[in-house]
């Protein structure tokens, strides 16, 4: 989200950069784009290829994954020729095409990952009326959802952003902090508001998910107590957050099937009567859920949030950064999009299986 480098006014003398330089920063924001535009096109080939995968949740990841593609294709390259040319050389029009692009892609991924979170958190909460409203089309109302909301905090400049072509030198593209009423608006809409919602629906959903443990274990005999443990699978699967499968997304009677097995213990394996040994299994399988939701958390925390303090303290006029420290922050913003199929994927058995298979298919091409 390349909302601005420095204003021209305030912007801070900085040494003009050497060819190794440009050579090293080109290359390793090539490799971060590359990397990008290859996992997230895998994200969506296994969802849209792999029949088992074609479930509401897994509609949400692949449309977060569309958007995040979206960056890597249609913003991350001019911004790697800005930064490296130091100019911009393509144009009003482009420049303002580019803008737009840019902070509803980035935008409208951060909001992806609000309707990931409320979609988990409805499933483990009200998991057996969930269950009937996760439908498609549900989905596809979500995903709407996000993309007008994201219009709407990113369209607003184009209403006013004419009238700095006097003011700003062709050879730069940014968006000035002229208007504080906007970069409040815009930072909360884009970032502050969709973090505490995260922030508070991840806490319900981990109490949420220790709660299930808790009573999963207190079950003196796990295989007989059916209706307890089907209750308590039922709410698991549907989760794809924290269950037996790893974030399984698999079809329910498979899945079912999947977690019955699981549950099926060797006659010698009766010993987790044993408290003690029932209260282990309850407290590892917490800290998994712990690990897997401060990896989520953490990585959109710490991609984000430096950008988003800078933008406030230089909209509200508090402090002015230079170009390079505002490209780093920007970029490290869009790593995120590099980081949301590796941790949205990799702990789901359906997701690695589909991956599996593609790479099968290419080694026999």
């Amino acid at each position: 989200m390349n909302i601005t480098n420095c204003t021209p006014e305030a912007s801070v003398a900085v040494r003009p950069k050497t060819i190794t330089e440009k050579m090293l920063v080109s290359m390793t924001l090539v490799v971060i784009t590359t990397l990008t535009m290859l996992l997230n096109s895998a994200v969506i080939t296994a969802i849209c290829t792999t029949k088992k995968l074609h479930q509401p949740a897994n509609y949400l990841i692949c449309s977060l994954a569309v958007t995040d593609l979206l960056v890597a294709v249609l913003v991350m390259p001019l911004s790697i020729t800005y930064i490296v040319t130091d100019s911009w050389k393509l144009g009003y029009f482009i420049c303002e095409v580019w803008l737009s692009v840019d902070m509803t892609c980035c935008t409208c991924s951060i909001l992806h990952l609000c309707v990931i979170a409320l979609d988990r958190y409805w499933a483990i909460t009200n998991a057996i009326e969930y269950a009937r409203k996760r439908t498609a089309k549900r989905a596809g109302l979500m995903i709407l959802t996000v993309w007008t909301i994201s219009v709407f905090i990113s369209m607003p400049p184009l209403f006013w952003r004419s009238h700095r072509q006097l003011s700003l030198p062709p050879s730069q593209c940014t968006i000035q902090h002229d208007h504080i009423i906007y970069t409040i608006y815009s930072t909360l809409g884009a970032f502050y508001i969709p973090l505490t919602l995260i922030l508070i629906l991840y806490y319900r959903i981990y109490h949420a998910a220790k709660s299930l443990y808790q009573k999963r274990g207190s079950s003196r005999h796990l295989s007989n107590r059916s209706t307890d443990s089907q209750n308590s699978f039922a709410s698991c699967k549907l989760t794809q957050t924290f269950c037996v499968s790893d974030f399984s997304t698999s079809d329910p009677p498979t899945e079912f099937e999947k977690i019955h097995t699981s549950i099926r213990i060797p006659p010698f394996a009766h010993d987790l009567d044993n408290p003690g040994e029932r209260q282990q299994i309850s407290s590892t399988r917490e800290r998994k859920a712990a690990r897997i939701l401060g990896l989520i958390l953490g990585a959109f925390i710490l991609s984000w949030l430096p950008f988003f303090i800078k933008e406030l303290i230089v909209g509200l006029s508090i402090y002015t950064v230079s170009s390079e420290v505002a490209d780093f922050l920007t970029w490290l913003g869009y790593v995120n999009s590099l980081i949301n199929p590796l941790l949205y994927t990799s702990f789901n058995e359906d997701f690695k299986l589909a991956f599996k298979k593609l790479i099968r298919c290419r080694e026999h091409t």
